[in-house]
């Protein structure tokens, strides 16, 4: 047996737990997609409140920034994931 096959048996069975994926991985990006999709739906609420009954107006802006800042990290986040898979993607092999 050659002794390079050996030391990257070595390595790679060192190194597996690291690449393992972890069960609660997921958590924060599904905790901050709800927290991004209530956001969305009380500024919708909000607004159509205000449209219908006359609510306070200073709650539509308010509910607008809110909204707007949303979307704003969503874009930011997918950016920033778009970023990542580019550079994975030029890795060399």
């Amino acid at each position: 047996m050659d002794i390079r096959s050996t030391l990257v048996a070595q390595n790679y069975a060192a190194n597996r737990t690291v690449t393992q994926p972890t069960p609660n991985a997921g958590e924060g990006l599904l905790a901050g997609a709800k927290d991004f999709i209530s956001t969305l739906q009380q500024s919708e609420n909000t607004a159509m409140a205000s449209m219908t009954q006359g609510a306070d107006p200073h709650a539509l802006v308010q509910a607008l920034a809110q909204t707007e800042l949303a979307v704003q990290t969503a874009v930011t986040v997918r950016d920033k994931v778009v970023e990542a898979y580019q550079e994975i993607l030029r890795m060399p092999v």
